[in-house]
């Protein structure tokens, strides 16, 4: 299975903008630019993006090892806050926090801390974020 997004970046970087697009339609042309990222203007930013999509898929992982433990989420709450400093090396995602709010009936609070835990290290963007970054890059002339 494979999932798609594309970005389109005109200009500098201060002064240029882009837009991302994902293969679904949920984001077409969806602005970002440097005050995006860096500053507070209206439209997006990968980081914000990479966040939504941790946030989203460990709460579906959750999910799935309550669910093989016979445990059913009345809901999971996820929010993941993905830091992003700048260091030596120039600006680098540091970290990836989630904090979870769920409501499991019957589930013990050592349990679901069990569930969480292993969620967090099977969720396919927690592995993501620990992966290979592989690239063909052409340049059109």
């Amino acid at each position: 299975m494979k999932r798609k997004a594309s970005a389109e970046w005109k200009k500098s970087l201060k002064e240029g903008k882009g837009n991302i697009s994902t293969e679904s339609g949920v984001l077409d042309k969806t602005q970002y630019s440097f005050d995006t990222r860096f500053e507070s203007g209206i439209g997006t930013n990968p980081e914000e993006l990479v966040a939504a999509a941790h946030a989203g898929c460990f709460s579906m992982q959750l999910s799935a090892l309550l669910g093989k433990a016979g445990l059913v989420p009345d809901q999971i709450n996820t929010t993941a806050v993905v830091t992003f400093e700048n260091l030596d090396q120039g600006w680098t995602v540091i970290e990836s926090h989630l904090e979870v709010n769920a409501s499991v009936p019957g589930a013990t609070a050592e349990a679901f801390a069990k569930h969480a835990e292993d969620a967090k290290t099977d969720c396919p963007m927690s592995r993501l974020l620990q992966t290979t970054v592989t690239m063909d890059a052409k340049l059109i002339t």
